[in-house]
């Protein structure tokens, strides 16, 4: 069973950076395409970027565009989410998943990112 772990949250003032990562267990990593999502308090999960099985096509919410940069490493089942100039309103509890609802795991314990104004 497929298991995922984020970390690399923290608490950064408006303006910061930080680099999340996701570590998938299991063999199948390379064969699905990626994404992270957020959650803030009080609200509905939300899409965050997305990146392809091969790393070459990326995709991010419009909220995020032009801040935040996804990659991958699958030769070591990983991926990332590099946050630049972070704004209050991106603090929320970042996870990783399969892009695809469909083939979608169970969502790991996420990573906590609080920016400060």
């Amino acid at each position: 069973q497929v298991q995922l772990v984020e970390s690399g949250g923290g608490l950064v003032q408006a303006g910061g950076s930080l680099r999340l990562s996701c570590a998938a267990s299991g063999r199948t990593f390379s064969s699905y395409a990626m994404g992270w999502f957020r959650q803030a308090p009080g609200k509905e999960r939300e899409f965050v970027a997305s990146i392809n099985r091969s790393g070459g096509n990326t995709y991010y919410a419009d909220s995020v565009k032009g801040r935040f940069t996804i990659s991958r490493d699958n030769a070591k089942n990983t991926v990332h989410l590099q946050m630049n100039s972070l704004k209050p309103e991106d603090t929320a509890v970042y996870y990783c998943n399969r892009e695809d609802r469909a083939t979608r795991v169970a969502w790991g314990q996420g990573t906590q990112v609080t920016v400060s104004s």
